[in-house]
């Protein structure tokens, strides 16, 4: 449980007094915040030594008597102005003039209690305080995390954008300057070289849109009838050129047909990621399963590789944006670092999960639980 910091600044002990036992015991929960709030009071007699206090370490909120002797409540929130403190100010008065409001309502007073209130009364006033307090303090989080990860975000695309633009760069250089002299068949390897860096950019800002648009809710999605089976074999049939050339075999099992509510795109997205990696982290001569099953509300999708695998460490965090697995295994295989955790979120818009078993040098089996009826949102 949390304890938000109460100063009392009044002349009268009785007030100071009743005031701290008023809220001895009492807690809040604020609706859409998570935890408990409960108050610690510590009371001083003057303006002044409010001041101090504030001094030493501001309170979360303060209750300040407008009328003491020496320094008014005024005369404190006046001098407290234009200092970046995260306090809220609730002026009690016995005076609850409209020129008083105005005045202290200027100078920062976040809300008025007036002489006399009962214990209920300035539960009430506190509790408003400290919701709108602790509300202010979840918007500056919630802001400077949204910066921090723009910030990390943007980075991290500007690395992946960097490196095969300074590639594609050299290689013009190369056409440029006729590095290579009359050697036709040395330029048609460069041209090829910069046609797979752009192919490669191209994937990347595709798979940020689709990230984008999941993320962002403002994907329009259809819901339609979606055979998962016919899916899975035009998605294998898409890779099948690539997985030819290196005489890796997809096989495809399960029932001869599958249907689910589900954004066919959607569906096409998870099977061509996993299939399309399957296939690029593999070994030649190797294998590619795609199983397929259904069991009551849930389809499930499972696809095994007979590749180069990964350690636990390195599958830990496959999900997450931007994650490429990157050794000596790996090196010179594109990929956008965006594709597993599209899929992560696409089975998480139908209840579902996205989970991989892995053994290095052994091969890779990527399970995905989707429920088999969509909800629009």
């Amino acid at each position: 449980m949390d304890t938000l910091r109460v100063l009392v600044a009044d002349d009268e002990a009785g007030m100071r007094h009743g005031i701290a036992r008023a809220l001895q015991n009492f807690t809040i929960r604020l609706p859409g915040l998570d935890g408990e709030f409960r108050f610690g009071v510590e009371g001083v007699a003057s303006g002044e030594e409010a001041l101090e206090k504030i001094d030493a370490g501001p309170p979360d909120i303060l209750l300040l008597d407008h009328k003491m002797g020496g320094m008014s409540g005024l005369g404190v929130l006046e001098r407290l102005t234009g200092r970046d403190l995260e306090m809220l100010t609730i002026m009690i008065t016995a005076f609850a003039t409209i020129e008083t409001a105005v005045r202290a309502t200027k100078s920062g007073a976040f809300d008025f209690i007036a002489k006399p209130f009962t214990p209920d009364e300035l539960k009430e006033t506190v509790r408003k305080a400290a919701s709108h307090l602790v509300a202010q303090r979840q918007a500056r989080k919630l802001a400077a995390e949204k910066h921090r990860v723009r910030f990390e975000f943007i980075s991290v695309l500007g690395h992946e954008l960097k490196s095969p633009l300074g590639a594609i760069e050299n290689y013009l250089n190369v056409l440029q300057d006729r590095t290579l002299g009359s050697d036709l068949a040395g330029y048609d390897e460069v041209v090829n070289r910069c046609k797979a860096r752009a192919e490669g950019m191209q994937k990347l800002i595709v798979d940020l849109l689709d990230l984008t648009r999941i993320e962002s809710g403002l994907k329009k999605r259809e819901l339609t009838e979606v055979d998962v089976a016919a899916a899975a074999a035009a998605v294998i049939d898409g890779n099948k050129t690539a997985a030819e050339k290196r005489g890796i075999a997809i096989n495809l099992s399960g029932p001869n047909s599958l249907n689910m509510t589900a954004d066919r795109g959607e569906i096409e997205i998870v099977l061509n990621n996993l299939v399309t990696n399957a296939v690029k982290y593999n070994r030649d001569g190797g294998r590619v399963d795609v199983r397929l099953a259904a069991d009551g509300e849930k389809v499930t999708i499972v696809v095994a590789d007979t590749g180069i695998g990964m350690s636990p460490e390195e599958a830990e965090g496959l999900f997450n944006d931007f994650v490429r697995i990157k050794n000596e295994k790996t090196r010179g295989i594109a990929g956008s670092g965006l594709g597993l955790s599209i899929v992560k979120k696409i089975a998480q818009l139908y209840g579902g999960a996205a989970r991989v078993e892995s053994t290095p040098d052994v091969g890779t089996t990527f399970t995905v639980e989707l429920k088999r009826r969509a909800s629009s949102r």
